[in-house]
């Protein structure tokens, strides 16, 4: 039996979502569908007071969420963990109110879980991340340019590449083992 699932790696600049196909029988992650990075950025008018312009931004995210997660049986999320300025804590608020509209079942992962679960290292770098979700899924639609003639991974790469990493994370919890057990269950 195969599931949908969704990976999330939420920014309120950087929304990095993964749909992959998982196969119950083998317990493993056999294609990724699609790739999808939601980009937001603060208007640049003067007369759009700060928070309206969060507040759009988070719509943009929420929409983006919804129209993803249909068809998907579950998500998994990496969840975003406090910060230090003002600033980076509003964009947290954000992350974390968009992961709580999530219509479908979630998992919550962890920022060091997911480099574990991609890197076997919670200091995976960016272009580890990358390096590793392109060549563990060369199928998938990764964001690239050309630059002298060849297509190049981007950089903004490291978004997806987190998405995809917290499905594995994810899929080795004991919490997406209960969850798809009761769905073989409910299947037979």
């Amino acid at each position: 039996m195969i599931i949908k699932i969704l990976g999330l790696d939420p920014s309120l600049s950087n929304f990095g979502i993964v749909s992959a196909d998982f196969n119950l029988s083998t317990n493993e992650v056999v294609k990724v569908n699609k790739i999808r990075l939601v980009e937001t950025s603060a208007t640049k008018e003067k007369n759009v007071r700060k928070n309206s312009d969060d507040l759009n931004r988070a719509a943009q995210l929420v929409s983006a969420l919804q129209q993803e997660s249909e068809d998907h049986h579950i998500a998994i999320a990496e969840v975003p963990v406090g910060s230090k300025s003002a600033r980076a804590m509003a964009s947290y608020g954000v992350c974390i109110g968009v992961l709580a509209g999530c219509p479908i079942p979630m998992i919550q992962v962890k920022p060091d879980e997911v480099k574990i679960a991609a890197c076997g290292n919670k200091t995976a770098s960016k272009a580890d991340m990358i390096g590793w979700a392109s060549l563990k899924h060369p199928e998938a639609n990764w964001l690239t340019v050309k630059r002298k003639g060849e297509l190049t991974l981007t950089n903004k790469n490291e978004h997806p590449a987190d998405a995809l990493a917290a499905i594995y994370a994810g899929i080795q919890t004991d919490q997406f083992q209960q969850a798809t057990s009761l769905m073989q269950a409910m299947s037979a």
